[in-house]
């Protein structure tokens, strides 16, 4: 008996897609990790974490081990508000909804906005596990090319423009990486940001601004599109994964009130009680403020590494965005399929992540490669880039 017979139309449409997690590539043990987008392990508080678990247990006993949970749950959505604010953006606490990373986030959304025949707006490339979660609901894309200033919005514009007078559908949602994008390191300027809102209440769609990098800026904080919303159309998310820890998966959106509690229908009580509660626990007693000082300077030092390092090591014909915060770089080998480089490369001991994974049309990405300078330490990183070098 096939099961699939049984699954629903949008599930067997779904998986025709390339399973989640394919774009990951085998990295041997010895292999220098450019390809990893997560933070170094000397960056994740472990220590502070550890004296949180147990300061929280001394405190409450069982109750974050309950379904139920702990009133440092609210305490955390409301440090969540606290934290927006410093960043201008308001909302209160039913505006506000915990979930398992940005990426619980995203799932959500598409679950209420999306139906077979949505289209959604995409920028090209953009981050390959928010495809994967699209494609599960929809195949009407929308694609919008980035350059070096992020996503270009007066090509945006003209498409919108082609497709209201051809009378194709208009997008419902755009997806947008506007800060240290993923995997481009881009940010979008302030009139393109400005042109981006505009656009949205011309052509009636609603944004969602993945912001899981804002706060891992080099020298200036790119102010988030959600300041700048006045109709209510952002749906604005965060997470802790890059400046904490990941494995803790928290995550929010922030929107309307009547959005939240539309999404919260359907998150119903899949909350992970222990992991919010250790959370609101290690903000309370370890000052987020001292944490991101930390990872300010040292992203900073590992990014000026790697773009030195390719100023010197890389051939003329390699170009790359430099990126001001964030976790990447991306960059171009004209020529050159950047899979089959990937299969030189680790045997040489470094490894990156194709660009390819970053397109809907993979073929798209066949020459550009993300490189993620998060993980390793500035020494590594230099080496990592010239083995590069070489093989290229």
């Amino acid at each position: 008996m096939k099961m699939e017979a049984f699954y629903s139309n949008n599930i067997k449409n779904a998986i025709q897609n390339d399973p989640p997690g394919e774009w990951m590539p085998y990295i041997p043990a010895d292999c220098i990790r450019l390809s990893s987008g997560f933070p170094a392990p000397s960056l994740v508080p472990v220590k502070q974490l550890k004296e949180s678990v147990g300061q929280l247990l001394d405190e409450e006993q069982d109750l974050p081990l309950h379904y139920l949970g702990t009133p440092k749950m609210d305490q955390l959505k409301q440090q969540i508000i606290e934290r927006l604010d410093e960043r201008e953006m308001k909302f209160a606490m039913e505006e506000v909804l915990v979930t398992a990373g940005a990426c619980q986030a995203i799932d959500l959304i598409a679950r209420i906005f999306i139906d077979e025949d949505t289209v959604v707006a995409v920028e090209s490339p953009t981050y390959m596990e928010a495809l994967e979660i699209f494609q599960n609901y929809t195949n009407s894309f929308m694609e919008i090319p980035i350059d070096e200033d992020g996503l270009q919005t007066e090509k945006l514009e003209d498409l919108l423009t082609e497709r209201q007078g051809n009378g194709l559908p208009l997008p419902k949602v755009l997806y947008t990486i506007p800060t240290f994008h993923n995997p481009t390191g881009t940010t979008l300027t302030a009139e393109r940001r400005t042109h981006l809102l505009k656009l949205a209440t011309q052509f009636d769609f609603l944004i969602v601004e993945d912001d899981a990098y804002g706060d891992l800026y080099f020298d200036d904080q790119p102010t988030p599109l959600k300041v700048f919303d006045k109709d209510g159309r952002v749906l604005y998310l965060g997470s802790f994964s890059k400046v904490v820890a990941p494995g803790l998966r928290i995550g929010w959106v922030a929107a309307t009130k009547e959005i939240i509690e539309t999404l919260f229908w359907f998150k119903k009580d899949l909350d992970h009680p222990f992991a919010q509660a250790v959370m609101s626990t290690y903000l309370r007693d370890y000052p987020l403020k001292k944490q991101l000082s930390l990872l300010h300077k040292s992203y900073k030092e590992k990014c000026d590494s790697m773009i030195d390092a390719l100023a010197k090591y890389m051939p003329d014909s390699v170009s790359w965005y430099v990126p001001r915060g964030g976790y990447f770089v991306w960059m171009k080998v004209p020529g050159e399929d950047t899979s089959k480089l990937l299969e030189q490369a680790t045997q040489k001991g470094v490894s990156f992540l194709p660009g390819k994974y970053f397109f809907l049309n993979q073929q798209d990405g066949k020459e550009w490669l993300r490189l993620s300078f998060s993980y390793e330490e500035p020494t590594a990183i230099v080496d990592g880039v010239k083995k590069l070098s070489e093989i290229i």
